[in-house]
């Protein structure tokens, strides 16, 4: 299907950015930005799922020249909406926050020389080091001390520990019992905390029913631990779990579709082929 995709043919399109549509320079994957411009020109809702911060998305959206009706972003606690009245302006539509005190404090107590980055409904990001892949370079972050954390109210918290290695973070976190909250662990020693019972697959069914689109139209495309959720939720659904070929073994088993890794252009190569372009 290459044209002009009916209503009941449309597929709901959502991709992870990070390790999926873009390489850690900030480049895209080979092949991405032209097949994601077909999938939207012949009618297919194309989107981004994503953790990072709206702050640091909506330039993927310039960049693979789509302006989708709604995004998620930061693992499905924010979703984002294009502003009828600005087309090329986006507003927020859902927040989902909780209170960080618990869990600060008990990975204070474990992680004191960790870096911390939690994220407020507006789209205000508070910090207590700087790094260079939080994009702290905006008028909306703050460098404050963790107990100015514990005073808001936040749609996700962030803590990557430089003392990890990968795996043996995995292990770590899961042995800190973290209740009332969702998190992942990233690639590297990197934890993102989200409300209860919200990822990015809480916010892909919201949008999905918005849109009215079938569950078994769901394509996501994904590769870290935080993509899970989406994975199933997509499989479950009759839709395609697409995985990247880099993934680890523990993101693979959700698959119902492996592609190419991101040097291979894996989205543009799992595009081609579900949509049979």
């Amino acid at each position: 299907m290459t044209q002009g995709a009916s209503d009941g043919e449309r597929r709901l399109i959502a991709l992870d950015v990070d390790g999926t549509v873009m390489f850690e320079d900030g480049s895209f994957s080979p092949g991405v930005p032209e097949a994601v411009r077909r999938a939207a020109d012949s009618g297919h809702i194309v989107t981004l799922a994503t953790g990072r911060s709206w702050e640091s998305t909506h330039h993927v959206l310039d960049g693979l020249g789509i302006d989708p009706e709604y995004v998620v972003t930061a693992n499905g606690a924010t979703i984002m909406e294009r502003d009828a009245s600005q087309p090329t302006a986006y507003r927020r539509h859902t927040i989902e926050t909780f209170d960080p005190t618990d869990v600060l404090t008990r990975l204070e107590q474990h992680l004191p020389d960790a870096n911390y980055m939690v994220e407020l409904g507006d789209g205000t990001r508070l910090f207590n080091n700087y790094m260079d892949d939080w994009d702290l370079s905006s008028p909306g972050a703050r460098h404050v001390d963790i107990a100015e954390m514990k005073e808001w109210e936040v749609t996700r918290v962030v803590v990557v520990s430089p003392a990890h290695e990968s795996g043996e973070f995995v292990d770590f976190v899961e042995g800190l019992g973290l209740h009332q909250v969702t998190y992942a662990v990233g690639w590297s020693a990197w934890l993102d905390i989200a409300p209860e019972g919200i990822d990015k697959s809480t916010a892909l069914e919201q949008v999905r029913e918005m849109l009215g689109i079938a569950r078994d139209r769901a394509v996501v495309i994904g590769d870290g631990r935080n993509d899970i959720q989406m994975l199933d939720w997509a499989r479950t659904g009759g839709g395609e779990a697409v995985v990247m070929g880099q993934a680890v073994d523990e993101v693979l088993v959700h698959a119902s579709r492996v592609t190419g890794t991101v040097h291979e252009g894996g989205v543009a190569q799992a595009l081609a082929e579900i949509l049979g372009d």
